[in-house]
């Protein structure tokens, strides 16, 4: 496996962080250098990260795929983040979870249930996205300072 990131080999269980431009695409490791992800469905037996077509479709497909051919030369890394917040499932529970799940089609949301949500689902049991909970408490954070400081510049300039 080309790895331009990660010095460790994935064991079964583990995710993958795959450095998109622009975005992360996430897969769960298996097996035999081989991964599951989530990707648009499509009727040419070819599937597209299913990020570029999220906009056009709410729905995707469980594939079962080489790391290789999922990275298209991007730098990955295995990323179990949520370890420290989660207690990850026992290997062989993941493993027959994310077997169960192969070629299945799945909804999908770019806010609610995308491939982060759903490989943290098959490894903790829990349908979570930190990027998105970073994102929504960056964004509330924001909108309270510029919330006290319009009050701030509009209290100044009327009294």
């Amino acid at each position: 496996i080309k790895n331009k990131v990660c010095f460790n080999l994935p064991r079964p269980g583990d995710l993958i962080e795959i450095f998109r431009i622009g975005y992360e695409h996430w897969a769960i490791y298996v097996e035999d250098d081989c991964v599951v992800h989530l990707a648009a469905p499509s009727k040419g037996g070819y599937s597209i990260d299913i990020f570029i077509t999220s906009v056009f479709s709410n729905r995707a497909v469980v594939k079962y795929s080489r790391l290789e051919d999922v990275l298209h030369g991007c730098s990955w890394k295995i990323n179990n983040k949520l370890d420290g917040t989660y207690l990850p499932l026992p290997v062989d529970q993941i493993l027959q979870r994310t077997r169960k799940m192969i070629n299945k089609i799945v909804q999908y949301s770019l806010i609610e249930g995308n491939c982060e949500h759903f490989v943290n689902d098959l490894r903790y049991g829990v349908h979570v996205n930190a990027n998105v909970s970073e994102m929504l408490c960056t964004d509330l954070l924001f909108v309270c300072l510029f919330s006290f400081l319009s009050f701030f510049l509009f209290f100044f300039l009327v009294f």
